[in-house]
């Protein structure tokens, strides 16, 4: 096969079908604004991270197609790991990075909302897996397939879902500044999470609630299936369809087993109680999470 043909086979599997791919972007900013320092900062995290989703906006040509997974502290460089949904913004982000577009955003919303000098000194390095992306820039396909290939390891850090949460909030006018650290009420511990106002620990799926959603779910598991599925790999395309064929002569209550099961083998500690919680409230099934919470709340 020559490398002509290998380039055809590469944009084919990136044209077609469902993709996803995954790349790190490497941030080393001026002493002025420290990027890496702000974000370890209670008060400037919310700011460095607005900045980080405003550039990937412009650089992707919208707010879908992407994600931030994760923030790493690379000192002395903030590493920003991103999950790419959708080839096209992949290739738009990679047209923008390579002309030099991502930097100039960058600096322009560091500076408005970091209060830095007009022009901020930025040095990047895009990488997917251990491919560095800068020295191929001009092969965009090659980018693509290194990024393809580099499939995301993680689900989206907790700290980034409710920093990307305030942002959204804040968009819609309910939080006219980033929230500080003197509020009335505590803050619900990282090994909790809340539900109805009130405060469970977050701790992993055991056998007893296997069985209380199996037997209380009924019809609606597959709903229950959709809203897990955000954020498992295992659930999603035709998997749920899967399961309800292959287990259809045993009935629903063994659908929504094998279900919840394969949920747990798959994110095995990461499969908690607050995840399966969430889902339910999202499938308008509270009283259902209500029956396999079945404790006092945490004080």
């Amino acid at each position: 096969m020559d490398i002509m043909d290998e380039k055809k086979m590469v944009t084919l599997s990136v044209e077609d079908g469902p993709w996803t791919g995954c790349a790190v972007l490497f941030l080393h900013s001026c002493p002025a604004v420290n990027l890496l320092s702000l974000y370890k900062d209670q008060q400037g995290k919310f700011s460095v991270f607005k900045v980080l989703k405003l550039t990937l906006t412009d650089s992707a040509g919208g707010l879908e197609g992407y994600e931030i997974l994760k923030l790493h502290d690379a000192d002395p460089l903030l590493g920003v790991e991103v999950k790419f949904e959708d080839v096209a913004a992949c290739r738009r982000f990679l047209q923008s990075y390579g002309s030099g577009a991502v930097q100039q955003s960058l600096s322009q919303h560091a500076c408005r909302l970091l209060h830095g000098p007009q022009e901020l000194a930025l040095e990047t390095q895009l990488k997917a897996g251990t491919h560095t992306l800068d020295f191929c820039l001009d092969d965009l396909e090659l980018c693509l397939q290194h990024i393809h290939q580099s499939q995301p390891g993680r689900l989206r850090d907790d700290e980034i879902a409710e920093l990307d949460q305030q942002l959204q909030s804040q968009a819609l006018g309910h939080i006219p500044h980033p929230p500080t650290l003197s509020q009335e009420e505590p803050p619900v511990p990282s090994n909790c999470f809340l539900f109805q106002k009130r405060v469970f620990e977050d701790r992993i799926l055991a056998a007893g609630d296997l069985q209380r959603f199996s037997n209380g779910v009924g019809r609606d598991w597959r709903k229950v299936g959709r809203a897990l599925g955000k954020n498992c790999c295992a659930l999603k395309g035709p998997a749920i369809d899967n399961l309800a064929y292959e287990y259809e002569r045993e009935g629903l209550y063994e659908q929504a087993y094998q279900l919840l099961s394969r949920f747990i083998q798959a994110e095995g500690r990461a499969a908690r109680l607050g995840r399966l919680v969430r889902a339910l409230e999202d499938s308008k099934l509270t009283s259902l999470a209500e029956n396999i919470l079945d404790s006092q709340p945490r004080e």
